[in-house]
Protein backbone atom coordinates (compact mmCIF):
# COMPACT_ATOMS: atom_id res chain seq x y z
CA UNK A 1 0.00 0.00 0.00
CA UNK A 2 2.51 2.80 1.00
CA UNK A 3 4.53 1.81 -2.48
CA UNK A 4 0.97 2.67 -4.23
CA UNK A 5 0.68 5.50 -2.07
CA UNK A 6 4.40 6.98 -3.00
CA UNK A 7 3.72 6.04 -6.99
CA UNK A 8 0.53 8.49 -6.88
CA UNK A 9 3.02 11.28 -4.87
CA UNK A 10 5.38 11.19 -8.08
CA UNK A 11 2.85 11.11 -10.24
CA UNK A 12 1.21 13.94 -8.39
CA UNK A 13 3.97 15.86 -8.22
CA UNK A 14 4.93 15.37 -11.96
CA UNK A 15 1.68 16.58 -13.08
CA UNK A 16 1.68 19.56 -11.36
CA UNK A 17 5.21 20.57 -12.09
CA UNK A 18 3.98 20.32 -15.76
CA UNK A 19 0.98 22.04 -15.06
CA UNK A 20 3.18 24.98 -14.01
CA UNK A 21 6.00 24.65 -16.97
CA UNK A 22 2.56 24.88 -19.40
CA UNK A 23 1.59 28.17 -17.33
CA UNK A 24 4.78 29.56 -17.71
CA UNK A 25 5.17 29.20 -20.78
CA UNK A 26 1.94 30.25 -21.62
CA UNK A 27 2.39 33.79 -19.77
CA UNK A 28 6.48 34.50 -20.08
CA UNK A 29 7.59 32.20 -23.46
CA UNK A 30 6.61 33.32 -27.16
CA UNK A 31 8.00 31.50 -30.54
CA UNK A 32 7.56 33.92 -33.01
CA UNK A 33 9.20 32.87 -36.99
CA UNK A 34 11.67 35.26 -38.12
CA UNK A 35 11.64 36.55 -41.41
CA UNK A 36 14.61 37.96 -43.10
CA UNK A 37 18.33 37.65 -43.10
CA UNK A 38 19.21 40.60 -40.61
CA UNK A 39 20.43 38.00 -37.92
CA UNK A 40 22.07 35.71 -39.64
CA UNK A 41 24.22 33.48 -39.05
CA UNK A 42 22.80 33.51 -35.39
CA UNK A 43 19.37 33.14 -36.47
CA UNK A 44 18.53 31.95 -40.01
CA UNK A 45 14.98 32.94 -41.87
CA UNK A 46 12.46 30.68 -41.25
CA UNK A 47 13.48 29.58 -37.95
CA UNK A 48 11.53 29.41 -34.60
CA UNK A 49 13.20 31.42 -31.83
CA UNK A 50 12.15 31.27 -27.95
CA UNK A 51 11.72 34.32 -26.55
CA UNK A 52 11.70 35.34 -22.99
CA UNK A 53 8.75 37.87 -21.60
CA UNK A 54 9.36 38.35 -17.75
CA UNK A 55 13.49 39.18 -17.68
CA UNK A 56 13.19 42.51 -18.60
CA UNK A 57 9.93 43.05 -16.12
CA UNK A 58 12.43 42.71 -13.76
CA UNK A 59 16.15 44.42 -14.76
CA UNK A 60 16.53 46.73 -18.42
CA UNK A 61 17.62 45.06 -21.71
CA UNK A 62 21.76 45.17 -21.43
CA UNK A 63 24.09 45.83 -24.27
CA UNK A 64 24.64 42.84 -26.46
CA UNK A 65 21.44 41.24 -25.59
CA UNK A 66 18.99 39.94 -28.92
CA UNK A 67 15.71 41.10 -28.06
CA UNK A 68 12.52 40.73 -29.85
CA UNK A 69 10.61 43.83 -30.54
CA UNK A 70 7.11 45.47 -32.12
CA UNK A 71 7.50 48.13 -34.59
CA UNK A 72 4.45 49.42 -36.49
CA UNK A 73 5.69 50.16 -39.60
CA UNK A 74 2.18 52.60 -40.64
CA UNK A 75 0.19 52.89 -37.72
CA UNK A 76 -2.28 54.91 -40.17
CA UNK A 77 -2.76 52.31 -42.05
CA UNK A 78 -3.87 50.25 -39.03
CA UNK A 79 -1.43 47.77 -39.41
CA UNK A 80 -0.49 44.92 -37.53
CA UNK A 81 2.84 45.63 -35.60
CA UNK A 82 5.48 43.83 -37.10
CA UNK A 83 7.89 41.92 -34.68
CA UNK A 84 11.56 42.37 -35.06
CA UNK A 85 14.56 40.33 -33.55
CA UNK A 86 17.92 42.61 -33.30
CA UNK A 87 20.96 43.10 -30.86
CA UNK A 88 20.78 45.78 -28.30
CA UNK A 89 23.97 48.36 -29.31
CA UNK A 90 23.32 51.42 -27.49
CA UNK A 91 21.37 52.10 -24.50
CA UNK A 92 19.45 55.40 -22.91
CA UNK A 93 22.14 58.06 -23.28
CA UNK A 94 25.04 56.26 -24.97
CA UNK A 95 26.60 58.07 -27.98
CA UNK A 96 26.80 55.45 -31.11
CA UNK A 97 28.45 56.10 -34.18
CA UNK A 98 29.74 53.77 -36.67
CA UNK A 99 32.91 54.64 -39.12
CA UNK A 100 33.42 52.65 -41.94
CA UNK A 101 31.72 49.60 -40.31
CA UNK A 102 33.14 49.68 -36.91
CA UNK A 103 30.35 50.65 -34.41
CA UNK A 104 31.67 53.46 -31.60
CA UNK A 105 29.55 53.28 -28.00
CA UNK A 106 30.58 56.30 -26.14
CA UNK A 107 33.91 56.51 -27.81
CA UNK A 108 34.90 52.57 -27.62
CA UNK A 109 35.20 50.85 -30.50
CA UNK A 110 32.69 48.08 -29.66
CA UNK A 111 34.14 44.80 -30.09
CA UNK A 112 30.97 42.42 -32.38
CA UNK A 113 32.19 38.88 -32.54
CA UNK A 114 28.68 37.83 -33.79
CA UNK A 115 28.88 39.97 -36.83
CA UNK A 116 30.15 37.84 -39.88
CA UNK A 117 28.86 40.03 -42.48
CA UNK A 118 29.90 43.17 -41.68
CA UNK A 119 28.59 46.42 -43.69
CA UNK A 120 31.51 48.55 -44.82
CA UNK A 121 28.68 51.81 -44.25
CA UNK A 122 29.01 54.68 -41.56
CA UNK A 123 26.47 56.09 -39.85
CA UNK A 124 26.34 59.63 -38.29
CA UNK A 125 26.34 60.10 -34.43
CA UNK A 126 23.00 59.44 -32.31
CA UNK A 127 22.80 60.01 -28.57
CA UNK A 128 20.32 57.59 -27.22
CA UNK A 129 17.56 59.08 -26.38
CA UNK A 130 15.97 58.24 -22.39
CA UNK A 131 13.72 54.89 -22.43
CA UNK A 132 14.87 54.19 -25.82
CA UNK A 133 17.52 51.61 -27.57
CA UNK A 134 19.85 51.62 -30.11
CA UNK A 135 19.69 48.24 -32.10
CA UNK A 136 21.36 46.78 -34.68
CA UNK A 137 21.05 43.30 -37.02
CA UNK A 138 23.97 41.16 -37.03
CA UNK A 139 23.96 40.72 -40.44
CA UNK A 140 24.78 44.42 -40.94
CA UNK A 141 24.86 44.12 -44.93
CA UNK A 142 21.24 43.12 -45.01
CA UNK A 143 19.61 44.58 -42.37
CA UNK A 144 16.67 46.95 -41.12
CA UNK A 145 17.68 48.16 -37.99
CA UNK A 146 18.18 51.83 -36.31
CA UNK A 147 20.23 52.93 -39.17
CA UNK A 148 16.97 52.77 -41.15
CA UNK A 149 14.28 53.01 -38.43
CA UNK A 150 15.76 54.86 -35.49
CA UNK A 151 15.33 54.03 -32.06
CA UNK A 152 13.23 52.42 -30.51
CA UNK A 153 10.99 52.75 -27.27
CA UNK A 154 12.72 50.19 -24.12
CA UNK A 155 7.89 49.67 -23.70
CA UNK A 156 8.01 48.22 -27.57
CA UNK A 157 10.12 45.55 -26.39
CA UNK A 158 8.63 42.16 -25.85
CA UNK A 159 11.56 40.46 -24.53
CA UNK A 160 14.81 38.23 -24.73
CA UNK A 161 15.19 36.45 -27.65
CA UNK A 162 17.12 32.87 -25.94
CA UNK A 163 17.39 30.09 -28.51
CA UNK A 164 16.54 29.06 -31.90
CA UNK A 165 14.70 26.05 -31.25
CA UNK A 166 13.01 25.27 -34.48
CA UNK A 167 14.22 23.21 -36.87
CA UNK A 168 15.96 20.91 -34.55
CA UNK A 169 19.29 21.77 -36.28
CA UNK A 170 18.43 25.66 -34.79
CA UNK A 171 18.54 24.81 -31.80
CA UNK A 172 21.15 26.69 -29.97
CA UNK A 173 21.65 29.42 -27.17
CA UNK A 174 21.51 32.87 -29.19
Amino acid sequence: MSRLRSVRRIVSLVVEVALLCALAAAFFIRTPQVSGRSMAPQIASGEYVLIDTLTYRFRPPARGDVIAFRRNEDPAQGAEPSIYIKRVIGLPHDRVVIRSGTVYVNGKALSEPYVRFRDPGSYPLVVVPAGELFVLGDNRADSEDSRAFGCIRESAVIGRALAGIWPPDALREL
